[in-house]
């Protein structure tokens, strides 16, 4: 899918109201909620997660990052949350994406997949035939405990330039990303979307300045034509 104009931003690990209201304030489109992982940050329990969903204005879209991997927990997960997306952060075990669809009709399902190589450009072509959207990260299945995510690692960002120009859905871009090397990312990829934790937060905190910065540096990137 060929990109056109700025990317979006997704601020992930949202831990309040308050965070969620910093990142809408900075630019933010989307919203990360994190429920129960393997590993990484920012996980924060359910009812956290319903309050702060419900308190994300219109336009902005609230993100259920789910680990489960059976389409009954997700949808039982969303109808607690009340999130308007999920992203499902591990391949589905037990059901399809067009079980979810029919399940939860209006709510928008973004696929995660975890670029470890060439062989990523298959899961990820398969997986965009039944998803609205991929989120290229750096996490990995096969380690002892699962990474879902949170690594602060970038990964081959010349693979993830080739899903995106050979899906037709839109493809946001995660893992590693910070103010310092956001602009670069946008010129390899030229992605839909940028999505960001660790690299706009200090002590685990989002921090306002490192925020405006990553905002200001996607204002100043150069996307791929």
């Amino acid at each position: 899918m060929k990109p056109t104009g700025k990317p979006r931003v997704k601020i992930c690990c949202i831990r309040s109201v308050e965070e969620a209201w910093m990142a809408i304030e900075a630019g933010a489109s989307a919203l990360g909620l994190v429920s129960t992982m393997p590993s990484g940050p920012g996980v924060i329990p359910e009812p956290l997660i319903t309050e702060i969903a419900a308190a994300i204005p219109p336009g902005v879209a609230s993100f259920l990052l789910t680990s489960q991997t059976e389409v009954a927990a997700i949808v039982a997960q969303q109808r607690r949350t009340r999130v308007n997306t999920l992203q499902i952060c591990d391949r589905l075990e037990r059901g399809t994406h067009r079980d979810l669809r029919a399940a939860l009709p209006g709510v928008a399902i973004v696929q995660v997949v975890h670029v470890v190589g060439p062989e990523s450009l298959d899961e990820a072509m398969n997986a965009a035939e039944s998803a609205d959207a991929l989120l290229l990260d750096s996490g990995n299945q096969r380690t002892a405990v699962k990474e879902l995510g949170g690594t602060g690692r970038t990964h081959d960002w010349a693979i993830s330039r080739r899903i995106r120009e050979a899906v037709r859905v839109p493809v946001f871009l995660a893992g590693g990303l910070n103010p310092g090397n956001v602009r670069e990312a946008v010129r390899e990829v030229g992605p839909f979307a940028l999505d960001v934790c660790n690299g706009v937060r200090s002590g685990g905190a989002l921090d306002r300045d490192k925020l405006q910065e990553f905002f200001r540096q996607i204002g100043g990137g150069v996307t791929p034509a």
